[in-house]
């Protein structure tokens, strides 16, 4: 069952291990970080950017219309489609810049859902599927997080085979800092 501490575990989750593969992506060079490592994405850098710019189409679909004012404030993907995301941000900091600013908008959107956000459906037109879709809204929350678990897990193993050093990503060794364990 998704709750609304389920929510605010995962964004606290979610910030505290892009900060952990950003710090360990800024030890490699532009060239290192673009290499094509026969990833899904190719690279570091595109993977970062496709999950980016999933967290942001996510965000923009269970905020809701109008857009929250923390969603408004945002630069929404230009990329529309998936295999144009992962060029999203070609420059390194404007990436990392714009992640810390998703990261942020995830975390205020965690702590403000309530019982009924996590209740009824939502629609859309996948461009994936060509196919409108409806889907339960807690399951779509999950897809949010766990489509970001998958990515970073890839990012994490190209970083570990190009030598750097991430740190843990387990839930239970999040610091208290990230999320009150209270």
């Amino acid at each position: 069952m998704v709750t609304t501490d389920y929510v605010k575990l995962m964004a606290a989750y979610t910030n505290w291990q892009n900060i952990n593969l950003y710090n360990a992506v800024d030890s490699l060079s532009d060239k290192e970080r673009n290499l094509d490592r026969g990833a899904f994405f190719d690279s570091i850098h595109a993977t970062l950017n496709h999950l980016l710019w999933g967290d942001q189409i996510w965000l923009h679909r269970l905020a809701g219309l109008p857009k929250p004012e923390f969603l408004a404030k945002l630069p929404m993907p230009e990329a529309s489609s998936i295999s144009e995301s992962k060029t999203m941000f070609p420059d390194w900091q404007a990436l990392r810049q714009v992640r810390k600013s998703t990261d942020q908008a995830i975390l205020e959107w965690s702590k403000c859902i309530t019982a009924d956000d996590l209740e009824g459906e939502l629609s859309w037109f996948s461009g994936a599927m060509q196919a409108d879709i409806t889907r339960p809204r807690w399951a779509l929350i999950i897809q949010l997080f766990n489509h970001g678990t998958h990515h970073r897990g890839q990012v994490h193993a190209m970083l570990t085979a190009a030598g750097a050093k991430p740190n843990d990503t387990d839930v239970p060794f999040m610091p208290a800092d990230f999320y009150d364990w209270s």
